[in-house]
């Protein structure tokens, strides 16, 4: 597992941004985070060492632009060079998660077709609004390898009408400690609608406030990933 941020910054889209980790860690940093700007790390996949070896060995999955937006409007100019390098590096596996999938054909290489290889889309979604408008678009798109991100999940929301083609749904809940509370019931609900498209799923995290049986918890952030794993949800597609 390798991580590529080619530049850093990035600015609220929707409700799913409320709380939004980046900006709260860029708060105590005093940095802004509205300002979008290119990375030193901007040339990683094609990094070589002494030996004229790519640093990021070939075969790993490269989480991209995790601290930002790959289709951010603000770094129209440089996302070619990146398609370049991703194009080179075919010997990776590339995903990177986007709020803003309706720019995504304005945003890809000459190339791309019916989309590369070795690169997986996540559009993420918050609520039914978000999800109806987002996966109505997500849906359509020439891309091979394709992910739903529920996360923050902040209310009920059904997408099994949007599950064809698509490989996982990771589901999560806010973290802060103003979050919007999860419904574990919310989970199961999209886990259900997942085994009758034959999907993956991935109960990621649950929320600061969890709500349970009817009972609502406040979990520490550095529980929230162990608390889903104890949950033991997570399915594998049958086909």
């Amino acid at each position: 597992m390798a991580m590529w941020n080619p530049w850093r910054g990035c600015k609220k889209y929707s409700e799913g941004c409320k709380y939004c980790y980046i900006h709260k860690g860029d708060a105590r940093r005093g940095v802004d985070t509205n300002t979008i700007a290119k990375t030193g790390k901007f040339n990683a996949p094609i990094a070589k060492n002494k030996k004229g070896e790519y640093k990021i060995k070939s075969g790993q999955t490269v989480y991209l632009c995790f601290s930002s937006d790959f289709l951010i409007e603000e770094a129209d100019e440089w996302r070619e060079e990146c398609w370049k390098m991703i194009k080179e590096r075919w010997d990776l596996n590339f995903i990177f998660l986007t709020k803003r999938i309706e720019r995504f054909l304005q945003c890809i290489p000459n190339d791309w077709n019916k989309g590369y290889d070795n690169v997986t889309v996540g559009c993420t979604v918050e609520n039914q609004d978000r999800a109806d408008f987002r996966l109505s678009i997500f849906k359509s798109l020439p891309i091979k390898h394709k992910n739903i991100i529920c996360q923050p999940l902040i209310e009920e929301i059904n997408i099994e009408k949007y599950l064809d083609n698509v490989e996982l749904v990771v589901v999560g809940g806010e973290s802060d400690k103003n979050a919007r509370p999860m419904n574990y019931n919310w989970v199961l609900s999209i886990r259900e609608q997942c085994i009758a498209k034959d999907v993956q799923f991935q109960f990621r995290q649950c929320g600061t406030h969890f709500i349970k049986d009817g009972k609502k918890y406040t979990l520490k952030t550095k529980d929230l990933c162990s608390q889903a794993r104890k949950a033991n949800i997570d399915t594998a597609p049958t086909k």
